[in-house]
C-alpha cells in the first residue's frame, strides 16, 4: 500500500517515524516550506533525507503543481496529519482508498481548531485519538479507529500531546495492515452530537486576575510547551508563565491581581477565587507582595 504523508508538526514526525517502523511503504511527504502557523512545527526533511522518501515542500497544499506531484507518487491512501488547512476536492478525490485524517478529540464532538489546547482549557477529564476518512468538511469524515484518552489533572499541553502521539502509534498499527487489506470501514458520525471549537486568539491566552484560579491554572496548562505559553502584561512587557499552582487558603477580602506573599521565593497571586502561585515564568518574575498586577 503506497503512502503519501501531509504534515508539518511534531505529530506528523512522530507517525512518519512509526510508519517507517512497522515497514509501510510512506512513498512521499508533503510538508509547509516555513514555519508560519503552528508552534509545534519540525521540519520532516532529514527523515526524508535518511529513508530517500521524495518530498515537496509547499505553502499551499492544494495549489496544482503540489496536486501534480502527488499524483505522480501513486499513492494508494494518503495521511493527512498535521495540516491546519482543508484539504481540497482535487486531493481528496486522487487516492483510489482516500484520505485519512486526524483529530486529538472524540469525534464527532469538538472538531475544529486546537482541541488540545481547548480540551486542558475548558478543565475536562478526557479526550480521544481519532483517525476519520476525511471530506471537504473540517473533521467530519467516518470514523476508522477511536482510542480514549484520560486527562490528567497534572497533565500540560506536553504531557497530553505525548500521550496522544503514544495512543496514535498503537492505533496506526492496527490500522494500517487493515487498510493495506482492504478493510475499510468507517462509523459514520453523528452531526446531532457534532460541535466545533473556534481558532484561538492571542488575546486569549492573557491572564485575566478575576478569572478563578483554577481558570488561570488551566489556561497554563493548555498552553504549555510546545504552545506559545500563557501570558501577562507587565509595564515592562510580556511576561511568559509555563508552569502554576492553585492556591486554595488566599484571603477573601484582597483583590484580584494582587501579589499577596512568596512561597519558596515564588509570588502568590489572589485571584477572582483563591489565589495562584507562579512556578516558572520567561523572563523570571517575582513581584513584590502588595504590588497590583
Amino acid at each position: 500500500m503506497r503512502i503519501v504523508l501531509i504534515g508539518t508538526v511534531a505529530f506528523s514526525y512522530a507517525a512518519l517515524l512509526h510508519l517507517l517502523e512497522i515497514g509501510a511503504e510512506v512513498v512521499g511527504v508533503c510538508t509547509a516550506d516555513t514555519n508560519r502557523m503552528n508552534s509545534d512545527y519540525i521540519d520532516l526533511g532529514p527523515v526524508c533525507e535518511n529513508h530517500r522518501i521524495p518530498m515537496c515542500r509547499c505553502s499551499d497544499i492544494n495549489l496544482q503543481e503540489t496536486v501534480d506531484w502527488i499524483a505522480k507518487q501513486r499513492p494508494d491512501v494518503i495521511f493527512c496529519f498535521g495540516w491546519s488547512r482543508l484539504i481540497g476536492r482535487s486531493i481528496l478525490s486522487l487516492p483510489p482508498m482516500g484520505v485519512v485524517g486526524y483529530h486529538p478529540a472524540a469525534l464527532p464532538a469538538n472538531r475544529g481548531r486546537h482541541p488540545l489546547i481547548w480540551a486542558l482549557v475548558l478543565g475536562l477529564e478526557k479526550t480521544a485519538s481519532s483517525f476519520f476518512l476525511m471530506d471537504e468538511r473540517a473533521d467530519g469524515g467516518d470514523i476508522l479507529s477511536q482510542a480514549e484518552v484520560l486527562i490528567d489533572p497534572t497533565d500540560d499541553a506536553g504531557s497530553l500531546y505525548q500521550k496522544m502521539i503514544d495512543v496514535a502509534r498503537d492505533q496506526l498499527t492496527e490500522l494500517v495492515p487493515t487498510l493495506a487489506g482492504g478493510r475499510i470501514c468507517g462509523c459514520k458520525q453523528d452531526e446531532g452530537k457534532a460541535n466545533v471549537w473556534r481558532k484561538r486568539s492571542s488575546i486569549d491566552g492573557l491572564i485575566d486576575w478575576r478569572m478563578p484560579a483554577h481558570g488561570i491554572h488551566n489556561l497554563v496548562r493548555a498552553l504549555a510547551c510546545p504552545y506559545p505559553g500563557a501570558e501577562i502584561a507587565t509595564a515592562d512587557g510580556i511576561v511568559k508563565v509555563w508552569k502554576s499552582e492553585v492556591i486554595s487558603d488566599a484571603p477573601a477580602n484582597t483583590e484580584p491581581g494582587k501579589v499577596l506573599f512568596h512561597l519558596n521565593g515564588r509570588p502568590i497571586i489572589r485571584c477572582g477565587e483563591q489565589a495562584i502561585c507562579l512556578l516558572k515564568t520567561e523572563p523570571d518574575f517575582v513581584p513584590a507582595p502588595g504590588v497590583y498586577l
